[in-house]
């Protein structure tokens, strides 16, 4: 197979000479778009996305969705509101349920969403998915979704590796009902099974048995967007038993929802002003989310920035210093990358827990960061369970990403105070947050940097 020249190719990552004053127009959240997807597709009638993201983790979603035989309609229409961007355009998606089928073919890339939402899904379908996907899609764990649908009625064929490749035959519905599973390793075994369990003949009892769950709000996105569609879910949290969640079977309604910017992904735009002493301007931050990007309002805060969050978005305003932080982030792992980014500039040491389970993500994280940082002159060391960062001189060099968007992030925000970091496919970070490269700079020329 030919080497892609992106994952070759160094990107210079642009050196900040000065404060940063920018407002930055971060796309639609991955994690809201693909769980919209699902459920317009398993609706009972047509429903719209607007301001999705586009994204290849999404595209991929899409993809997979139109294979086993749903509709999605993409149009570009005109915003009185700016929805989409400065130019006033907003992209919409129509999707328009039908029977879902196969046989169908389904390449997730690296998605944990797409690899492990739609399974349950292709047992609805009338006949075998077949799920593939990138050599790294093989190593990350799917036991808890394939040992959960078998308990559920389906039949899935993975030679007992737990992982991809497999094929689920899809019968065109499913039982359903009570199952155990340890989602310790990814909080995404809960919501896949939750998106399709409205479905299901008996519906769903999800009761996780193992240690402590990762990224709790995730699952409390896809239980709110759950009851936004009219499903019935009974949670911890609304009096039900602790680590159990109960889905009603009924229909699902189409839905007109506007997806709103992933706020994990304007990390790297607030850190820009953390690490710059500068003002970033993130516009459309909601005022109440269940994404886990609106803890960094908090985090970055505590490391010596200051925000206010207005109807018209969140201003970030960085201090001039960087200060070493204690943090848990069990509820928001996917921040690590650019908090130890973050970290290895400040003040002071930085320990960041409760994340043994990045190990298991697009890389492992942990071992990466801890191996980039410490090319670049840091002292980064691995716990059992996360990072302890002791911050050093850095010096340029090449920071690898694996793969990973979040390295490649992480690897841009050191580059802000760090001469001569060059960055190894950039273009990785196309999975969630595309056009990053023109992003960044667009907001450092904003600057005048």
């Amino acid at each position: 197979m030919p080497v892609n020249p992106a994952h070759t190719a160094l990107w210079p990552a642009p050196h900040a000479s000065e404060a940063v004053d920018a407002t930055v127009h971060v796309p639609g959240s991955k994690s809201v778009t693909n769980r919209a997807l699902v459920l317009a597709a398993l609706a009972s009638e047509p429903g719209w996305l607007r301001r999705p993201l586009r994204s290849r983790d999404t595209l991929l979603m899409a993809a997979a969705l139109r294979e086993m035989g749903v509709g999605i309609e993409e149009t570009v229409s005109s915003s009185s509101s700016g929805a989409g961007g400065p130019d006033g355009t907003g992209e919409a998606w129509r999707v328009l349920p039908a029977g879902l089928r196969g046989p169908a073919t389904v390449d997730v890339g690296n998605a944990g969403t797409v690899m492990r939402f739609l399974p349950p899904v292709a047992a609805l379908a009338d006949g075998p998915v077949r799920f593939d996907g990138d050599p790294r899609s093989y190593e990350r764990p799917l036991n808890g979704v394939i040992d959960a649908l078998r308990v559920l009625g389906a039949r899935i064929d993975d030679d007992d590796r737990g992982a991809l490749p497999l094929t689920v035959h899809g019968s065109g519905a499913l039982d359903g009902g009570p199952v155990e599973i340890d989602a310790s390793s990814s909080s995404q075994f809960v919501s896949a099974l939750l998106l399709s369990a409205p479905r299901f003949n008996q519906g769903v009892e999800v009761r996780h048995i193992g240690s402590s769950l990762p990224s709790m709000p995730h699952i409390r996105m896809t239980v709110d967007m759950l009851r936004a569609v009219g499903a019935q879910v009974d949670t911890p949290e609304s009096g039900g038993e602790p680590n159990v969640w109960r889905v009603t079977p009924g229909a699902l309604l189409g839905r007109d929802l506007t997806i709103e910017p992933d706020l994990s992904n304007a990390q790297p735009f607030l850190a820009a002003a953390l690490v710059t002493g500068g003002r970033v301007l993130i516009p459309d931050w909601p005022a109440r989310t269940t994404q886990p990007g609106d803890r960094l309002r908090e985090i970055f805060t505590e490391m010596g920035g200051s925000c206010e969050l207005a109807d018209y978005g969140l201003v970030f305003t960085g201090s001039g210093s960087i200060h070493g932080i204690d943090v848990d982030l069990s509820d928001v792992g996917e921040l690590t990358p650019g908090i130890a980014a973050v970290a290895a500039l400040a003040d002071s040491p930085s320990t960041l827990r409760g994340v043994s389970h990045l190990r298991l993500h697009e890389t492992d994280r942990l071992a990466a960061l801890t191996k980039e940082i410490n090319e670049l002159g840091g002292d980064v060391t691995e716990t059992a369970d996360g990072l302890h960062i002791r911050p050093r001189p850095l010096h340029g060099g090449v920071f690898h990403t694996y793969d990973d968007h979040r390295m490649a992030t992480a690897g841009a925000i050191i580059g802000l105070a760090v001469e001569g970091v060059r960055i190894e496919n950039v273009a990785t970070t196309a999975k969630t947050l595309p056009d990053f490269p023109d992003l960044w700079t667009g907001m450092l020329g904003a600057s005048g940097v």
